[in-house]
């Protein structure tokens, strides 16, 4: 029977790329049952909508959505589109695999760790008051009275991290390592400064491992963790984070396994989820054909693990992995010279992963 899939395109190079994905998908063999729908800066253009609500709709019925890059305006405009998602349908973890492979320029091969990423809470939920706002003046009013210093020229966010939202993502990360067979879990934090946030979501990591005594637990601080990263990364097995730390820390992962075209990412919830790549959508190289589908492909693996085939998902990312190993028809980022005429397309990239899993 074919799987019900929301396909959103995004903006930018993200059509391209969620084309290329969605015909390696259906390469496997697995049915798809697609409903195409639109969401990022391009519909917004159009209907004054970045989410619309067809959009939500349809991953309301079919629970299982993928998505191409959606472009965020910086400073201004419209929230995230992602963020929007993650609110809407509660997708409470991110899940962001960081794994290297073969044929990948890295200085840390083998490297092999996967980031569980609380998303829904934290700064992210945008509970923000503007510099100057007559909001702003009464949150610095509040907080006068209650013993803190503000200045009232200030622009003002909230930082809420629950009990409730702290378990339920460790409890992710400790099933996801029990799962896949991983060994270790760590909690990430800055808890020595901020007691009553960070503070919350490290007690609660502590007490849910130890309901998990087969599982090695530990815990570390953030900054503390970025330089223990870039030394002894084989300490590190599964990280759980809140939402803030989890974003920085995925895309420093990233860039130690070759950057953001080789990481995917699912998040994921309760009810429903939705997959995509962790990178951003490029719109400089829109229509070029040039773009690393990488990690949009690679979050199509993860989406065929969580609709349960996974032997189909195993296939793929074995012929992802032989093109990039091969580095004969690869995008212009996987040669040794970014300026390499042999460098092939989004498209042909592609094509030569199909052909790998009809080999």
């Amino acid at each position: 029977m074919a799987h019900a899939v929301t396909l959103i395109p995004g903006d930018g190079t993200g059509p391209e790329l969620a084309e290329a994905t969605r015909r390696a998908l259906e390469a496997t063999g697995v049915q798809f049952d697609w409903d195409v729908q639109q969401a990022g800066i391009d519909e917004f253009k159009r209907t004054g909508e970045p989410f619309p609500a067809a959009t939500l709709e349809s991953l309301a019925r079919t629970r299982v959505g993928i998505k191409g890059p959606t472009t965020t305006p910086v400073g201004s405009g419209f929230r995230s589109v992602n963020v929007a998602l993650r609110r809407e349908l509660d997708l409470y973890m991110c899940l962001r695999p960081c794994k290297s492979y073969e044929g990948v320029r890295t200085r840390f091969p083998g490297l092999d760790l996967v980031i569980v990423r609380e998303n829904t809470e934290d700064v992210y939920l945008g509970i923000e008051y503007e510099a100057g706002s007559l909001d702003a003046a009464r949150v610095i009013e509040l907080l006068g009275e209650l013993g803190a210093s503000v200045r009232p020229d200030s622009g003002i966010g909230v930082k809420p991290i629950s009990r409730f939202g702290s378990e339920r993502i460790v409890e992710a990360a400790f099933a996801y390592a029990q799962r896949n067979g991983r060994h270790k879990v760590t909690a990430v934090h800055k808890a020595n400064i901020m007691k009553f946030t960070d503070g919350l979501f490290l007690e609660v990591a502590r007490g849910v491992a130890a309901r998990h005594p087969t599982i090695e637990f530990d815990d570390i601080i953030v900054d503390n963790l970025a330089n223990q990263l870039m030394q002894w990364p084989e300490d590190y097995d599964v990280l759980v984070l809140p939402n803030l730390y989890g974003d920085i820390v995925s895309d420093l992962a990233a860039g130690m396994i070759g950057g953001l075209g080789f990481a995917g990412g699912a998040n994921i919830g309760s009810e429903a989820a939705v997959f995509e790549a962790t990178h951003g959508s490029a719109p400089k190289y829109a229509g070029l054909n040039k773009v690393n589908p990488t990690a949009l492909m690679l979050s199509g693996v993860y989406m065929l693990r969580y609709l349960g085939e996974p032997t189909a998902a195993d296939r793929l990312e074995h012929a992802i992995a032989e093109v990039i190993r091969k580095g004969e028809r690869v995008t212009f980022d996987l040669k040794q010279d970014r300026n390499d005429p042999t460098a092939v397309g989004t498209s042909q990239f592609a094509d030569a992963v199909i052909e790998e899993l009809n080999a």
